[in-house]
């Protein structure tokens, strides 16, 4: 049997993780696909480069922990379609969570409506969420 934890306690794992990065964090959308790791260099065109809110996680609930606020970007930097994103402490070079983008629905961490991404065109995610689940 695998190690578990009550809901409290993956709660505040989750609730730890904005902690940690801070407040001000850097998201960044790149084409291509994820890095091997957090700690390998970044891969890929950055499309879009989005400052997030203050507080950009929502309280860690039964496990999991919503985006909060609005996360957008008035105009994208670069064309491509989206395949990875990064998040930053507000150095924007410091990497703490990457994964996969996808459109909405398509089962990606984060979800737009569209991964073909225009320069100087609105990105706005509409989907991310964190979760600290049992095995």
């Amino acid at each position: 049997m695998a190690v578990q934890f009550s809901t409290a306690v993956r709660n505040a794992l989750l609730d730890a993780i904005e902690t940690t990065i801070g407040t001000s964090a850097v998201l960044k959308i790149r084409t291509g696909t994820v890095p091997a790791n957090v700690a390998a260099a970044d891969a890929g065109t950055v499309l879009a480069t989005l400052s997030l809110p203050s507080d950009w996680l929502a309280a860690a609930s039964a496990g999991a922990k919503a985006l909060a606020g609005s996360w957008a970007d008035a105009a994208a930097d670069n064309s491509g379609d989206a395949g990875h994103f990064r998040i930053y402490a507000s150095d924007g070079t410091t990497a703490h969570i990457q994964g996969t983008v996808t459109v909405t629905g398509g089962g990606g961490d984060i979800t737009l409506g569209t991964i073909t991404i225009a320069a100087g065109s609105p990105i706005t995610i509409t989907g991310f969420t964190l979760t600290a689940a049992n095995p």
